[in-house]
């Protein structure tokens, strides 16, 4: 899938059930119960309007950088899911919301993500996140068929 193709139906992408399973994970005391996926999700979709609005530079806030993480997480998930290699994050971000995030499965590097601006972290449609999501998804699952040895290491 290219980054410019869009999910038909984002709700059928492995990697957004990945993301609901994250968030409704983290509801330990069952404030969510009542709430749909598309209401947990809501915050990672941010309109061009509500975009122009935020300011080009700024400091995340913790539940910002919490979306980015739980939406990385679901990324190793996922990609965990179709090759049964284990994935673990890594993230080291500066204050001011630039950084890097890697995943890695065994000693192979299968995401390799420069952050910035993640005070803006977000996109304007669900689809857009799914395609996101997905882009990652399979281009880490294509590097772990390339290089089994790395990834299966130790």
């Amino acid at each position: 899938m290219s980054s410019t193709e869009t999910v038909q139906d984002p709700w059928q992408s492995s990697f957004v059930q990945e993301l609901v399973k994250q968030w409704r994970a983290q509801d330990t005391h069952g404030a969510w119960e009542g709430k749909d996926n598309a209401t947990l999700l809501a915050p990672y979709i941010i309109t061009k309007e509500q975009r122009k609005e935020m300011p080009i530079i700024g400091d995340p806030d913790p539940e910002t950088i919490w979306r980015l993480e739980l939406f990385y997480n679901a990324v190793g998930l996922a990609i965990e899911r179709e090759t049964k290699n284990m994935v673990s994050p890594m993230m080291k971000m500066h204050h001011e919301g630039f950084g890097k995030m890697i995943l890695t499965a065994g000693r192979l590097v299968v995401v390799n993500k420069q952050l910035r601006d993640v005070h803006r972290f977000g996109f304007e449609t669900m689809e857009k996140l799914a395609a996101e999501g997905e882009k990652f998804v399979s281009a880490a699952v294509e590097m772990i068929r390339k290089f089994p040895e790395v990834a299966n290491y130790g």
